[in-house]
């Protein structure tokens, strides 16, 4: 039996690094990162671990809003999704993530794009609409 795509992709510290390295790439992105300017990136990051950790069948459990409720408003347009997924696989290939994989990731991350993308346009670096509410930041505890 093959092995979960949570294990052959490095477990929870791989993930984490990913997340990591991929946040800061989309920061630096000047097509999408303004879609971010709100965010809590605390928040972000450990969102995005639990879901891909879940996703690849990892013992993590997502408890973040659904994508349809965490991107409503945000005016993501079709370029925009597709930057972010470019800016992942540049991310996965600087941690040499292999094809098999990375194409299975994207497989399960993929059919997310019709509940994130509001506008069917090629457009990027479309500034966040004012009356966009992100989530609230992590409590501390």
């Amino acid at each position: 039996m093959q092995s979960s795509l949570y294990d052959r992709l490095g477990g929870m510290d791989a993930i984490t690094a990913v997340v990591d390295d991929f946040v800061a790439t989309c920061a630096g992105d000047a097509r999408i990162n303004a879609k971010f300017a709100r965010s809590d990136v605390p928040r972000l990051k450990a969102m995005l671990v639990d879901q891909v950790c879940e996703a690849s069948g990892g013992p993590c459990t997502y408890s973040g809003r659904d994508m349809t409720e965490t991107h409503k408003g945000m005016g993501v347009t079709a370029g925009e999704f597709d930057a972010l997924v470019e800016d992942l696989v540049a991310t996965l290939d600087r941690f040499s993530v292999p094809a098999a994989e990375q194409s299975e990731l994207l497989g399960v991350l993929g059919p997310m794009k019709s509940d994130i993308v509001e506008v069917d346009s090629p457009e990027t670096g479309a500034p966040l609409p004012d009356s966009y509410q992100p989530a609230p930041p992590l409590s501390v505890s």
